[in-house]
């Protein structure tokens, strides 16, 4: 709801409130229901959480693979340039996180302590986190404006809205509607915001906004979700690098298969150590069943070759054929 384009008496009746204030109820009441006039209070991110967050991407994950695997091959090198990449990259992304929530931090010093306001006809002094819409709130030359006010009364008021709008120039207040739509806070001329300076004159304001509900408190809002949100480039990446990690883990899967399939090595060496197991049992009828058949038929193809000395499987001169029988023995 645009507040600055209603009229006095359509903003008491929407925040069902009186000229004289709220009652001590009512405003206890408003309290339970809207929260306290603060913004920021949720639970701070540690630096350990910062940097560990740096770390959760599939591509700092493959490359943290990568890094493992060259280090067990012994390519100490390339390990190195992949860690370095790792850490300035986490150095970098540390650094803006920190420094968006040291902002954060920042906007909440320019909150105010204490709020003059009106309750049952009253004058009284606050603690501004106490603050309710539809509290009616005192200015005066000096103060900083609690909450953001719809402002009903405006005597000569000049406010410094620089942290807001980056204006020099302190603003004039009026307090008449303004049909205009999409306005930005600068040109909300019969509006206070809080944070903002009261550099001239007095003034009497209706709460409109508090807490996170504030220019100020969308501000801080804003400032943490840039520091979580991800740019578009930074989606498209971590969708290559899922995609890269995919192929890699399919790729290594179909060579480990073929491995085994084609006996290379060093799938070799594994295949060989069952050959030469069998082959050592091969003059025992026992342990011929715990062979593999494609071993066995393999051993006799051997044994039946003829001896040469451009056969790559030549046996020493004089010995026998394991499978053939001389004349004597029979």
């Amino acid at each position: 709801m645009n507040w600055y384009q209603l009229d006095v008496q359509r903003i008491f009746q929407q925040l069902e409130t009186h000229p004289d204030g709220l009652t001590t109820d009512e405003a206890r009441r408003r309290l339970q229901q809207y929260g306290p006039n603060v913004f920021g209070e949720e639970a701070a991110i540690g630096k350990l959480k910062i940097l560990l967050h740096q770390f959760q991407s599939p591509l700092i994950y493959i490359l943290l693979i990568s890094a493992s695997i060259t280090a067990l091959l012994g390519e100490l090198s390339d390990t190195g340039v992949i860690l370095i990449v790792v850490v300035l990259n986490a150095i970098v992304g540390f650094g803006q996180e920190l420094k968006a929530e040291q902002s954060v931090k920042a906007l909440k010093v320019l909150m105010v302590s204490k709020a003059r306001v009106l309750r049952e006809g009253r004058e009284a002094e606050l603690n501004s986190h106490d603050l309710v819409p539809g509290d009616i709130v005192l200015l005066a030359s000096g103060a900083k404006v609690p909450a953001d006010l719809r402002l009903l009364k405006a005597n000569e008021l000049r406010i410094d809205e620089a942290m807001l709008t980056g204006e020099s120039l302190p603003a004039e207040k009026g307090t008449g509607p303004i049909f205009e739509d999409h306005l930005p806070p600068g040109d909300q001329k019969n509006m206070a915001f809080m944070g903002t300076s009261v550099l001239n004159g007095r003034a009497v304001g209706i709460v409109v906004g508090t807490g996170a509900k504030t220019a100020l408190g969308e501000i801080a809002q804003n400032v943490r979700e840039v520091s979580a949100a991800k740019a578009p480039i930074q989606e498209k990446i971590e969708r290559f690098a899922k995609g890269i990690g995919y192929l890699a883990v399919g790729g290594a899967a179909v060579i480990f298969l073929l491995g085994l399939a084609l006996g290379s090595k060093p799938f070799r060496d594994v295949q060989d150590g069952r050959g030469r197991g069998c082959g050592h049992g091969a003059g025992r009828a026992p342990h011929r069943r715990h062979c593999h058949p494609g071993h066995r038929h393999f051993q006799k193809w051997r044994d039946a070759m003829p001896l040469s000395g451009s056969s790559r499987l030549s046996r020493p001169s004089g010995a026998q054929p394991s499978s053939v029988r001389t004349k004597q023995e029979l």
